[in-house]
């Protein structure tokens, strides 16, 4: 699988400004966890990169204009909700689209949504497990799903995710830990099975 690189996307943007290189490392450091989120929020990995950068491109214009209350410490809570509400709005437009679509074009956009894409990309993990891992991921609810990655990969606390998601911070804490107990009782059984050696 191609590496998904996200500076790309803001690249154009950021080298006609001053501080051009203060994106740059920005991104390097949180893009990666941005992608991840917007890549759980949506159906396919392109999808979630237009997501995302579409999120970015609303953070440069607010920034540029002064419309951004706040400094940099609140870029990523504001993507992280820019993402989420964009993925709905795609979601949306794309089940009203698909309603109007023959079965044979419903069934392309199906398999689109089955392609696989590593949400690990450390190279020291091995694939198998990775690819187990992210499986059991997904088969969890989305309301779990969704703050296991907020929590882990987007380091946020439970009060940022409540606000990202609409929810209490006892229910961002609760969710958490109810996917975790599901996802490990998913990787007990998948160990007992012999599919996944950890």
């Amino acid at each position: 699988m191609d590496e998904v690189n996200p500076m790309p996307s803001l690249k154009a943007t950021a080298d006609t400004s001053p501080a051009a290189s203060a994106w740059r490392e920005w991104l390097e450091e949180h893009g990666p966890k941005l992608l991840l989120f917007a890549r759980q929020q949506t159906r396919s990995h392109e999808d979630a990169k237009d997501v995302f950068q579409d999120a970015l491109v609303k953070l440069v214009e607010k920034v540029r204009s002064g419309e951004f209350v706040g400094g940099q410490e609140f870029w990523q809570p504001y993507l992280y909700t820019t993402i989420r509400r964009l993925a709905i709005d795609l979601s949306r437009r794309d089940d009203r689209r698909k309603r109007r679509e023959d079965n044979v074009s419903a069934d392309a956009e199906s398999e689109q949504y089955d392609v696989f894409h590593s949400w690990f990309e450390s190279e020291s993990s091995d694939d198998e497990t990775r690819s187990q891992l992210e499986e059991k991921l997904k088969e969890l609810p989305a309301k779990f799903s969704e703050v296991i990655l907020l929590k882990i990969w987007g380091e946020r606390t439970f009060a940022e995710i409540g606000e990202t998601l609409g929810i209490s911070q006892n229910t961002a804490a609760s969710r958490y830990r109810y996917g975790l107990e599901a996802l490990k009782r998913n990787l007990g059984s998948a160990r007992r099975r012999g599919d996944l050696s950890l």
